[in-house]
């Protein structure tokens, strides 16, 4: 059998010839002089093994085996045009998709803004926020389990992208009428209760433990629980100190009538971001989806007075 090159070039000048029945007309409509469409039309008869357009007295007539493929390939020549052609903005009044995001404390921060943004303009959206996985290499981004990693993500590899969100600092967190929430916290009185960890590994320690150790103090973690939100509940029926993103942890800390203390050693700060894969880049509903993260994230981190 023998093998054609592909020749998409070829491809729109039959196209153009087809629908013309002319050199001339095809010319016109290419752009190109009649000489060169001429020598198109020849490739053209060559590849194909027919004449394509025969003279019938003083005009050009299509041969049987052109009318054939007449329509065939118009169509392919849309569609290839519709390949080479950038995306435009999704339909969102159509739009029927759920997306997948990484992060389960900013479920109960992001999320029901996030779904308000969304649903707004495209009511068949849903959301589904799944749990962190204790890997960090990015997997679930990178085989399509996840359209969006919203959090803390360090180390990314390269065909993930990662863009900067907001940065957030560190309190101290009690029950309503613990012993701590009344007055200045110290660092000997912090470091003698018992905590909760949030960590999603399962770590005990952590950045407080490294700035406590300077000072010659160490702490008792109790309980390590895998989210924020989680260590917040076992705050607010212990005696236990948990830690909790200052702005984005403010309507959890309000909502279970919780008390913030500045913790009594400076904590690094955490940098809050949203990472997707490189295929995504130019979806434009995911753009989209995007989008609607920063707006939502824009409003929780704005001054609330």
């Amino acid at each position: 059998m023998r093998t054609v090159q592909l020749d998409l070039n070829l491809l729109v000048a039959l196209d153009a010839l087809l629908e013309e029945g002319s050199v001339g007309g095809a010319a016109r409509r290419l752009h190109l002089s009649e000489p060169a469409t001429s020598r198109a039309l020849g490739r053209i008869r060559a590849v194909i093994g027919d004449p394509i357009l025969v003279r019938s007295g003083r005009a050009m007539v299509l041969t049987p085996r052109a009318q054939d493929i007449r329509t065939e390939v118009h169509a392919l020549v849309e569609r290839t045009r519709a390949v080479f052609t950038p995306p435009g903005p999704p339909d969102l009044g159509s739009l029927d998709r759920t997306f997948s995001i990484l992060g389960e404390d900013v479920s109960i921060s992001v999320g029901p803004g996030l779904l308000a943004f969304l649903r707004a303009a495209a009511p068949g959206v849903s959301l589904r926020f799944l749990g962190e996985s204790p890997s960090a290499d990015g997997h679930e981004l990178r085989d399509g389990l996840a359209d969006l990693d919203i959090g803390v993500v360090p180390d990314a590899p390269p065909e993930i992208r990662v863009e900067h969100l907001f940065t957030d600092r560190v309190v101290a967190v009690v029950r309503p009428g613990h012993p701590l929430a009344a007055a200045p916290l110290t660092l000997p009185e912090y470091a003698a209760a018992g905590h909760v960890s949030a960590s999603r590994r399962g770590h005990l320690t952590g950045p407080i433990d490294e700035a406590l150790a300077e000072h010659g103090l160490r702490r008792t973690v109790a309980l390590a629980v895998p989210t924020f939100a989680a260590s917040m509940l076992v705050v607010a029926r212990t005696d236990l100190v948990g830690l909790m993103p200052r702005t984005m942890g403010r309507e959890t800390i309000a909502s279970l009538g919780l008390v913030a203390v500045e913790a009594p050693v400076e904590l690094p700060p955490i940098q809050l971001s949203m990472a997707w894969h490189q295929r995504y880049d130019a979806d434009g509903a995911h753009r989209w989806l995007r989008e609607g993260v920063r707006r939502t994230v824009s409003a929780l981190t704005a001054d609330p007075a």
